[in-house]
């Protein structure tokens, strides 16, 4: 399980990398909202612990561009000092999946972690993803376009799906890298040819092409509405 902390509480951070790490799991932290926004962004995580009171931006600044702007899914736990009923509300409205007030065991934070993960896994197997005409079923691991069954290799489809749980939203290059290699990402540019290989099989033999190139930014999986033609 990998982990990403935004937290700024310098003691809090070391007892949960601690407790977390002796159990075999991998975490990431960020000291405030905005190096937090950029890991959760530019990272594959299973779960983010994000506290409120953040020093650059917020908790629910980070959470609610979190899920506007850059379309992220990611369970987030928030883990703060504010218990008021409008507190939670406004953190559940933000797109927050938990709450949990300090102070707090750290058994308790696992077990509501272990919760989100196991809904989140229910989630992904019985979600159909759609965009146009292309379709990938998580359970099966089929792929179609039209109508006609796509064959793609594992990293292809794997690319497949990071693009399209992101969809319309662009995902960085760093992202998809870590989405095949995790931190070790092989020598040479092995990206740019997985892409190649997806792009022929689910653009080449279509006229609408969906896997689009952002210069210094990365790629993005939409269908891209066509202008009207000028009246007469």
């Amino acid at each position: 399980m990998r982990l990403l902390v935004i937290e700024d509480n310098r003691s809090l951070v070391a007892n949960l990398f601690e407790y977390f790490e002796a159990r075999g799991h991998t975490l990431d932290a960020a000291p405030d909202g905005v190096t937090g926004l950029h890991l959760a962004t530019h990272g594959s995580y299973d779960v983010v612990i994000l506290d409120w009171m953040l020093p650059r931006m917020d908790g629910r600044e980070v959470l609610s561009r979190l899920r506007a702007e850059h379309n992220c899914g990611v369970p987030v736990i928030m883990l703060t000092a504010r218990d008021e009923l409008p507190d939670k509300i406004a953190g559940f409205r933000a797109g927050a999946d938990d709450y949990l007030t300090k102070p707090f065991a750290l058994p308790e934070l696992e077990v509501r972690i272990e919760a989100l993960l196991a809904r989140a896994a229910g989630r992904g197997r019985s979600r159909l993803l759609e965009v146009a005409d292309l379709r990938l079923d998580p359970t099966t691991l089929e792929v179609s376009r039209a109508g006609r069954s796509l064959h793609l290799y594992p990293a292809c489809r794997k690319l497949l799906e990071t693009l399209m749980l992101a969809s319309p939203a662009a995902v960085s290059r760093e992202r998809l890298e870590h989405a095949l290699w995790g931190d070790e990402p092989p020598d040479g540019d092995m990206l740019r040819s997985h892409i190649y290989e997806l792009r022929r099989s689910v653009d080449g033999p279509f006229a609408e092409k969906l896997i689009h190139t952002l210069p210094r930014v990365g790629y993005r999986l939409a269908a891209i509405a066509k202008e009207a033609p000028d009246g007469p």
